[in-house]
């Protein structure tokens, strides 16, 4: 049995969420505080921001319009939207739905556009991607891309006729009951909300992210209880399990899996499959995680701390009892490091949102400084740096944990110069 007062208590998580359904029942249970400034406890009915979830809601959204014949994944998203624009014409062209839901657009990703929070917000956010510059082409490999969800929600205003959130609310929220499920900033008022915490001081964040992204998660927020429940409409409804097959190979971070259609497919070390998600924002993290062979599923909300590491004892905890799952081992640096070109390696890597500042270390390492372009990436991270060293041919290895474990960067393809040409750390950033 859980005992999560504990955990937040050894992991120095603020507060926590979980709710697990297995045979078709919920039970949850919360843990901590909602702010370490108030002291109030958090409890089963406070709500925490999902972050990223929030991206298999669209999806699921996205889904329901191809089931009824009104959308076609593969041709072009100017089909439906024909104002859609990027810096590069071509791709904008040629971009489709499933490229933008299984982040293999190829475009500048963290994008976070304050358009207000009026019922145009998403469709002003799309008018200002025209300057959003092509990293990859289309569909050469997988790079999280955010911009991309939201695109795919002003593809749902469109064809529904209504903004994303009511039609958010009409098609998910309301049928299923969810009481909890606040899907903008102005109606976490009317919840017991929990505030993100952010830093090593784990100062309450002062802020919260724009709306303009809600699609892919800046706003919508809700118990875990109501998060389980929705994973439970999708174990029930087989209308969505097209969205749980492997579409694209997520590069090897060590976490192991590969993107679906909104989910991601997740392989653990015994053989077993699932589909989960991930999700953060400024001071939350949340996590779901489902095994549709098993019928379950669990979902746990953090509002600020290293959740890692108290993740993963009640994942092992509970789907090893209750599904036999055994979580993947994560990566650690090598006894011999995997030798490095260094001379290729070597140089600055950009990204909408971040830079990495690679430079020579001793010995088998070198120093990776992240340095943010934005208010958001600079709540979020440090600009100190890190040393790296080899673990395979084409990865990298932080010799420090953080989070609980050691941080994985790819390196993908090579320049005119023979040189790295890309490093990826789930956003794929381009020498310059």
């Amino acid at each position: 049995m859980i005992n999560l007062d504990e955990l937040v208590e050894e992991h120095g998580v603020v507060g926590a969420q979980v709710a697990v359904l297995h045979n078709g029942e919920i039970t949850d249970m919360a843990a901590g505080v909602l702010n370490n400034v108030t002291g109030e406890k958090v409890t089963t009915d406070s709500i925490f921001q999902i972050g990223s979830i929030t991206k298999v809601w669209t999806a699921t959204l996205v889904q329901e319009l191809v089931n009824e014949g009104l959308l076609d994944l593969d041709r072009p998203v100017r089909d439906v939207l024909p104002e859609f624009r990027l810096a590069d014409e071509q791709a904008a062209r040629i971009i489709t739905p499933r490229h933008l839901l299984t982040h293999t657009g190829g475009f500048d990703g963290d994008l976070w556009h304050d358009t207000g929070s009026g019922d145009d917000k998403i469709e002003k956010y799309v008018g200002l991607m025209a300057t959003a510059r092509q990293v990859v082409q289309p569909g050469e490999f997988y790079s999280y891309c955010n911009s991309g969800f939201v695109v795919l929600g002003r593809i749902v205003e469109v064809l529904r006729g209504k903004p994303f959130n009511t039609v958010l609310r009409e098609r998910s929220i309301e049928p299923l009951g969810l009481c909890t499920a606040a899907t903008s900033h102005a109606e976490y008022a009317a919840r017991t909300c929990a505030t993100g915490h952010l830093g090593k001081e784990l100062k309450p964040a002062g802020k919260v992210m724009t709306e303009g992204d809600a699609p892919a998660g800046s706003v919508l927020a809700m118990s875990a209880r109501d998060l389980a429940a929705f994973a439970r409409m999708h174990l029930d409804a087989g209308e969505f399990g097209a969205m749980r097959e492997t579409q694209v190979p997520i590069p090897n971070f060590g976490f192991g899996g590969a993107q679906g259609l909104g989910w991601v497919v997740q392989r653990y070390a015994n053989g077993q499959t699932g589909v989960g998600h991930t999700g953060a924002t400024l001071g939350f993290e949340a996590y779901l995680r489902v095994m549709p062979s098993a019928g379950i599923a669990i979902a746990l909300l953090t509002n600020g701390g290293p959740s890692l590491p108290l993740v993963r004892a009640v994942f092992q905890e509970v789907l090893g009892d209750l599904a036999g799952v055994t979580l993947s081992t994560f990566p650690t640096p090598p006894l011999v490091p995997v030798p490095m070109d260094v001379e290729k390696l070597v140089g600055v890597y950009r990204s909408a949102g971040m830079e990495a500042h690679v430079t020579e270390g001793d010995g088998d390492r070198v120093r990776v400084r992240f340095v943010a372009l934005d208010d958001v990436f600079r709540a979020l991270g440090d600009d100190e740096e890190h040393e790296f060293t080899g673990l395979r041919d084409d990865a990298l290895i932080a010799v420090e944990k953080e989070d609980g474990h050691h941080p994985v960067v790819v390196l993908c393809g090579r320049d005119e110069q023979d040189r790295v040409k890309y490093l990826h750390w789930g956003r794929a950033a381009r020498r310059v």
